[in-house]
Formats: C-alpha cells, structure tokens, sequence
C-alpha cells in the first residue's frame, strides 16, 4: 500500500476463492455467534421472553452483520477469510474502502449472502463482468487478489524514445522510498492488472510523483509513460554516482531538461 493507500498488483478475484473466503468468515462468526448465545442464555434466563428474544436479535445483528463491518473499516478490505485466500476490498478505483462502503456491503450482504445462503452473490458474480456481487455494485468496490505469483523479471520497462531526457532537470529529492517501490512493482505488473484498475493507480501514482516533485504531468503524456520516465531518471542519476561520473543534480539538465511550463 503507498500514497493514498493505493493496492498494488491486484486483479479481480475469482467466485471460487471469494466463496471459500466468505464461508470461513462465517464459520468464524457462527463460532463466535454461538458462544455468545451460550452465554447468553445463562445470563439472561430471569429476563422474561421479550427481553431474551430482544437480546438474541442484538447478538445476531452485532456479531453476524456489525462484526464483519467493523473488520473490513479497520482492517481497510481484509477480512480473516480474505486474509488467508489473499482477497482485499477495494475502491473501483483501487484505493482502500472505508466505513460507508463496508456499511453498504454488510447490509446488501444479509440479504445475498445470509438469508439466501449466498446463492444471489453467486448469480451476481457470474453475471458481472468484475465478479462483483451485489453488495460491491450499491457500494462501488471490487474484491481483488493481492497474492499474484512473482513473474520471471522484475523488469522495468523503458519509458517511449520520445520521453528519453525529459526530466533530467526534474527535483526527485522530496520523493520518498515506499513510493519508488510502489511505482516500480505498478511498471513491472501493469500487464497483469485489470485495465481500469490499472490506469486508476497510474493516475494516482503520477499525481504522487508530481506533487512530490512540485511539476505537474506534462500535459498529453499518459500517466504510465511519466512513470516510466521518472523511474528511468531516478536509475540514471543513481548510475551516475555509483560510476562516479558526478553527482546528479536535481536542478541540472541539458536541452532535454524537463520545465513545468
């Protein structure tokens, strides 16, 4: 996760992995929701019939409905059945969800999952063309795979001929780490990534790097190509002085050199 806590290499999840993710959120919470009636019913056996069935709705409502909310807020997409199958709640545009779209998708999702055993989600899975089930359509999210299996290159590709030098005069010194890494692992898995994810992290990315810099995207280059040419820049500099051919100045660069304007 970088910048805005922008999911890195994901692609839509598969019914078959999200099926088995969300039956073990379910045997866990059933435990859960069993070991609390247990307890319940010995505590509250002076209470009249009114008060125990009222006490049995809130136990259902807060462990079945509030608890799985309450995990996919705080853990930002993942619950303990996404956690262990690689699975993440993301926005549409792959940032991370938040309370309203975990709300959406609990409430949509006792009516898909709980009170039609999950057979409405499956139909609506295979329908969507993202694998979305209802819940994620009302709320605009999309579950997505994390764990992608490492390719055989780590390879970044080079930015267009037409780029080469454009930034050599750009200031990278402001931009940190976490997002170099970032940018790096989108370059060597954007093939990988489902189109519109994928152009929404460029964009995301590219809107980091420059506001970093303090130079907007030079205007008509796609985010991707920026990216790529930034990254090649970084490389270059550090080329330069690791060979000790001189420093790399943020500010130097010759007519090639990168201007806002």
């Amino acid at each position: 996760m970088t910048g805005e806590a922008v999911a890195l290499e994901l692609r839509p999840a598969k019914l078959p992995s999200r099926a088995l993710a969300v039956l073990l959120d379910l045997v866990v919470a059933m435990a859960a929701y069993l070991i609390v009636t247990i307890g319940l019913v010995a505590s509250t056996a002076a209470l009249d019939e009114a008060a125990q069935i009222a006490v049995s709705i809130a136990s259902f409502v807060l462990l079945l409905v509030g608890g799985p909310i309450a995990v996919e807020t705080l853990s930002h997409g993942r619950s303990l059945g996404k956690l262990a199958f690689g699975l993440r709640v993301v926005r549409d545009d792959g940032g991370p969800i938040r309370f309203r779209h975990a709300l959406v998708r609990g409430a949509v999702g006792v009516v898909e999952i709980l009170m039609t055993f999950g057979i409405v989600a499956c139909i609506a899975s295979l329908v969507s063309q993202r694998g979305r089930r209802l819940g994620d359509v009302f709320a605009g999210t999309l579950v997505v795979r994390e764990r992608i299996p490492a390719g055989p290159s780590t390879f970044v590709p080079p930015p267009p001929p037409w780029l080469a030098g454009r930034f050599s005069g750009l200031d990278l010194s402001a931009v940190p780490d976490g997002l170099w890494l970032a940018v790096r692992q989108y370059l060597t898995r954007m093939r990988q990534l489902d189109p519109q994810v994928g152009a929404a992290m460029a964009q995301r990315l590219a809107s980091d790097v420059a506001a970093r810099t303090g130079a907007p995207v030079p205007h008509g280059v796609p985010a991707a190509a920026y990216l790529a040419a930034v990254v090649h820049e970084r490389q270059s500099r550090d080329a330069r002085r690791a060979f000790g051919s001189g420093p790399a100045m943020a500010g130097s660069g010759g007519p090639g050199a990168y201007s806002a304007g």
